[in-house]
């Protein structure tokens, strides 16, 4: 009888271990999360003010060809600033999920 009740407390140490995992995994994903959002809405908000500058100068644009030069200046600083954005978002994810699995990689080594 001894000997089942050992195995029954190390099987309830291991399940028990294994949920703690999997709820300091599901807070380290909860942070990223959150993290990605801010990140996110700052970037939106960014983006929405530059528009909105760059539609004021097209409309006070005294030419077609002063015109066409505002709209490829926001062009191209509209897209360098997307490739930086989703750049830095990937990482994010990445990171993300490296935290995320940590707590339950020390589960599985044991």
């Amino acid at each position: 009888m001894t000997e089942q009740f050992k195995i029954g407390e190390q099987f309830q140490k291991v399940g028990k271990e294994g949920f703690d995992a999997l709820v300091r995994a599901c807070g380290q994903t909860n942070k990223g999360f959150q993290a990605i959002a801010a990140e996110v809405t700052d970037y939106s908000k960014t983006a929405f003010e530059d528009a909105t500058r760059a539609f004021q100068q097209l409309v006070s644009a005294k030419s077609a060809e002063q015109a066409l030069e505002i709209q490829s200046q926001y062009a191209k600083k509209a897209y360098d600033a997307y490739i930086v954005e989703m750049s830095k978002l990937g990482q994010m994810w990445v990171d993300v999920a490296r935290e995320a699995y940590k707590p339950v990689e020390r589960v599985v080594v044991k």
